[in-house]
């Protein structure tokens, strides 16, 4: 535990480092790659292009900066991080390593008022918190390791099946290229896939959502083709290389954005890719529960995907409806879809969907913030929204 005088000096940094944040984590990541190319395989580049990691780390270490005393408030911040680290198999001797760079990006951006008192409370700082990451992976690689064709670290896998869903999102069927079964996994879970590109100075490394339930014989990752470079190297890769008999390498399934027990109604909301997580999760819940909405957001026809999988499960008591934002000539509300434009307050009143209700949802970052406050003005309670967002939270206020 860090002394009473460090606690001090970090949480008076924290104002500076919500100036300086981003600065600090640009230098780190730039430092950090230039020592260690070869941890670029366990990092998306393109994100990094983007700037959305070093929002997302500089979001972290401002937290941590103002929550040192009570470290429990950062629960989910800290789950969050250490899932996503275990699904990409970091070991634990990488923590020095970022630590090291880390306050040298401190010195480099503050420069003078970066003083050895500031620089030695925050390596103590550092330390107490890589500990707590250290430790809770650890629980988590064991706990993985043990349970149903359970593995540590990545394993070999083989695409079995390959299936155009629309103009842009196609699913790859994955099965154990030693032939074992294939992990257990929690519906709303990702795994990570590293895979080597022709003509790129290093591997890629992506999470992808599972899009199936968890009762087959294989695992589904449903992914979108994206546009443009840097950002779509990889999708682009795989959507026109990746073939049948395929290898990749898979980590095991991972994430926190899990369905949970309740006798609540139920509401389902994906736009775009972001049905992946929520579809598993509506696979495994219709199973069980009957008070079931699932909403489709897309932008027509073309872009909609998994209707057939969606209609063969609902019951009379579920139901499943599209939004469709900029609908083809040929679409017609209440044969192809049911609302035209985007979710909001008055399509949910329609729907009788109260504030009682439990929400699951995930997509681009203006529906994540467009949902959430619709449920905020719908005085949802916080315990009944659940998302899955890669990035720093403010980003969706």
């Amino acid at each position: 535990m860090a002394s009473k005088k460090t606690i001090e000096i970090v949480k008076s940094t924290a104002p500076v480092l919500q100036v300086h944040g981003e600065a600090i984590t640009k230098v780190f990541y730039r430092l950090l790659f230039d020592k260690h190319p070869e941890l670029k395989d366990v990092f998306n580049m393109s994100n990094q292009k983007r700037g959305v990691q070093q929002k997302a780390l500089a979001n972290a270490i401002f937290k941590y900066a103002v929550h040192i005393e009570k470290l429990e408030m950062l629960g989910d911040t800290v789950e969050t991080i250490v899932q996503k680290h275990v699904s990409l198999s970091i070991p634990k001797e990488a923590y020095p390593i970022v630590g090291e760079n880390l306050l040298l990006a401190i010195k480099e951006v503050l420069g003078d008022l970066a003083t050895p008192e500031i620089i030695n409370a925050w390596a103590e700082a550092y330390e107490d918190l890589a500990v707590i990451f250290v430790k809770r992976e650890e629980e988590l690689y064991k706990s993985k390791e043990k349970s149903k064709n359970g593995y540590r670290g990545m394993k070999e896998f083989i695409v079995v099946k390959k299936v155009i869903e629309s103009n842009s999102i196609t699913s790859f069927y994955l099965k154990r290229k030693d032939g074992k079964p294939i992990p257990n996994f929690i519906a709303g879970q990702y795994v990570a896939v590293t895979l080597e590109i022709p003509g790129t100075e290093h591997k890629h490394t992506r999470n992808y959502s599972l899009s199936d339930s968890n009762d087959k014989d294989y695992l589904r990752l449903s992914i979108k083709k994206e546009r443009g470079n840097p950002n779509g190297v990889v999708s682009n890769y795989i959507h026109s290389k990746l073939t049948i008999d395929a290898v990749l390498l898979v980590g095991m399934p991972s994430g926190e954005f899990i369905l949970k027990e309740t006798e609540n109604p139920i509401v389902f909301i994906g736009a775009g890719v972001g049905i992946t997580p929520v579809l598993s999760m509506f696979k495994k819940a219709i199973k069980y529960h009957n008070n079931i909405t699932f909403i489709q957001c897309v932008l027509n026809s073309e872009s909609l995907v998994f209707e057939n999988e969606i209609n063969q499960l609902i019951n009379d008591e579920s139901r499943f409806v599209k939004i469709f934002s900029t609908p083809l000539t040929t679409d017609i509300v209440g044969e192809n879809y049911d609302y035209r434009g985007f979710l909001s307050s008055e399509i949910l009143n329609s729907l009788n969907i109260f504030k009682k209700s439990d929400f699951y949802f995930c997509g681009p970052t203006p529906f994540m913030a467009n949902t959430l406050k619709i449920l905020d003005s719908l005085d949802v309670k916080k315990e009944s929204i659940n998302y899955e967002f890669f990035g720093p939270v403010e980003a969706l206020n």
